[in-house]
């Protein structure tokens, strides 16, 4: 219908120009129509700032996952590394029975066996000292005994112990020991782990700053080619009117229709562009596939930084090495050599400890009755009879209580087991001891090679500390260089574009005069369109530049208000 009406309008102004005396307007032919296509699974939009990506990327990227993974995995070993110290509580239990064959009549038996029964409990208490290396011991030991032996006087009979052990090293362990080593070394793992924790972070973020300004120049860019598409139509246009006009020849309508496919092919192009860099964005932001995010278009609602903060190189350099995570690596793997040298040096060293030792005994049980003596019993007719004779003489009788027969028990010692812990408990039968051990291996060629390997290490490290500190001096020196070049390439092409667009609006109006030609027009068309684009991606270059800066000097976290505790 649209196209009879049109074709209708052309025929009556064919006739009215007929009935006026002119010749027929020839209408212009429309202009090939552009359209660019939505982009694959994008169906809406989502404003996002640099720092809201940066929070995404924070808490959605997975290599960030990772390392707080490793981080906790280091809190762990930290804790288990003090478990070292832990005191230990432990018990044994038990009962033996020994049928114990006896060859004489001294032995306690006229049988030829002595039979024993022992039921016994020792509750115990160890542990290892964080000072000095000093071990100790502390344990409880309780027994009930029955015997069938003649010579015993208490049975059954509570024997019990109370046993402190305290071992101190002398020299090998007292200034460092195994388990320090241990708990230092789990310590500065734990710091090393934070600080590559802390560059994994640094890295993630200035990999989302260079993602998130690659798709501002996308976008940008984008707005751009369009443009550049609607400056084509408009000149396609304006030649083909000029033709139908007999100013312009057919083929000056071929050109400004190369020029407009070019520009098309230029937005299609910014178009693929412009997807790549969002997916690239996204890919650092979201947690999986699945999130919603993928369906919308990312609306970047922050623009680079144009006004970089001025730091000296001194400065600069020194931020860098007090700042960056790699410095503090390889310190602390220096760290983490120098414990390993101080426990390798104490290995070469002899061992020398101090045992000591006290004890508290208990004893109770129960008295036979009328229990008598082996050794004596024989001489009670003897006793008595003299008794007998010292009466008739008007003698004191004798008192040899050794021979009477029976034998006397302290009153301390009858009783139960309760009466057992009140004589260990009073401290009656105290055992002290001191020991001094001493060990020394001959030429100890194992320790003497660990401590070499380790003071080869430390040089070793020592040639890290200087390759890594040169390496953060040559990239701060970049990263300030790239700072500089970038915005004076703004500048420039700032500069370029204001040019360019002053060329081509002067080559439009001498065109539209008659003193220049379609080939100079497109010409100015093409240079004002690449400056343009060129400023755009001059002012991402210098929002990355700034993004590199701010790492290489290790601020890019403060930068932003990342704190990471």
């Amino acid at each position: 219908m649209f196209a009879k009406t049109v074709k209708n309008a052309a025929v009556l102004l064919c006739c009215a120009a007929l009935v006026a005396g002119q010749d027929p307007v020839t209408p212009v032919p429309p202009v090939r129509v552009f359209r660019l296509p939505p982009r694959i699974g994008v169906f809406a939009e989502a404003q996002l700032s640099l720092q809201q990506a940066m929070a995404m990327a924070l808490a959605s990227n997975n290599d960030i996952d990772a390392s707080k993974i490793d981080r906790e995995v280091a809190d762990y070993t930290l804790i288990g590394a003090r478990g070292l110290f832990d005191p230990t509580a432990s018990a044994s239990s038990g009962w033996q029975q020994n049928l114990q064959p006896i060859a004489t009549t001294l032995g306690g038996t006229a049988s030829g066996a002595v039979l024993t029964k022992t039921w016994q409990t020792d509750p115990m208490v160890t542990g290892l000292l964080p000072w000095f290396g000093g071990s100790y011991r502390v344990d409880l030991n309780s027994q009930r005994t029955f015997t069938d032996n003649t010579f015993v006087t208490l049975n059954p009979q509570y024997p019990s112990a109370l046993n402190f052990q305290y071992i101190q090293p002398l020299w090998r362990g007292f200034r460092y020991d195994s388990n320090r080593r241990t708990l230092d070394v789990a310590k500065k793992n734990r710091t090393l782990t934070n600080a590559q924790f802390r560059q994994r972070v640094m890295q993630v973020v200035q990999q989302t700053e260079l993602a998130y300004w690659e798709l501002v120049f996308a976008y940008n860019n984008m707005q751009v080619q369009l443009e550049a598409v609607d400056i084509a139509r408009q000149q396609d246009e304006s030649n083909r009117r000029q033709e139908v006009q007999g100013l312009l020849a057919p083929i000056d309508v071929v050109a400004a229709q190369t020029q407009l496919a070019n520009f098309e092919l230029g937005a299609y192009t910014a178009q693929t562009a412009l997807t790549r860099a969002e997916n690239s964005l996204k890919t650092l932001i979201l947690a999986d596939r699945s999130s919603p995010m993928w369906a919308s278009a990312i609306i970047p609602t922050t623009q680079p930084n144009l006004t970089p903060r001025v730091t000296p190189l001194a400065d600069a350099v020194g931020e860098a090495l007090k700042n960056r995570p790699e410095v503090a690596v390889v310190r602390i793997n220096g760290e983490i050599n120098e414990s390993d040298t101080n426990f390798f040096r104490e290995q070469t060293k002899p061992q020398v400890d101090v045992v000591a030792s006290y004890t508290r005994a208990g004893l109770a049980g129960f008295q036979l009755p009328q229990a008598s003596n082996p050794f004596t019993s024989g001489f009670v007719p003897l006793v008595t009879r003299l008794n007998e004779l010292s009466a008739s003489a008007g003698l004191p009788p004798v008192e040899f209580s050794g021979f009477g027969g029976t034998t006397s028990i302290s009153p301390v010692l009858i009783g139960s087991y309760g009466q057992s812990l009140n004589n260990l408990w009073a401290g009656n039968f105290p055992t002290t001891q001191v020991q001094l051990r001493i060990s020394m291996p001959i030429r100890n060629r194992t320790a003497e090679a660990n401590l070499g390997r380790s003071l080869a290490e430390a040089k070793r490290i020592q040639n890290q500390r200087d390759l890594v500190e040169q390496a953060i001096e040559a990239d701060v020196r970049n990263s300030m260089q790239q700072v500089q070049s970038s915005q004076l390439r703004l500048d420039a092409a700032r500069l370029q574009r204001l040019s360019a667009e002053e060329q081509y609006n002067s080559e439009q109006r001498q065109f539209r005069a008659g003193t220049s030609t379609l080939f100079l027009v497109q010409q100015r068309q093409s240079a004002m369109i690449t400056s343009r684009s060129q400023e755009r991606r001059a002012e991402s270059d210098l929002g990355q530049s700034i993004a590199a800066f701010e790492l290489a000097t290790g601020s890019i976290l403060s930068e932003h208000s990342i704190n990471l505790q």
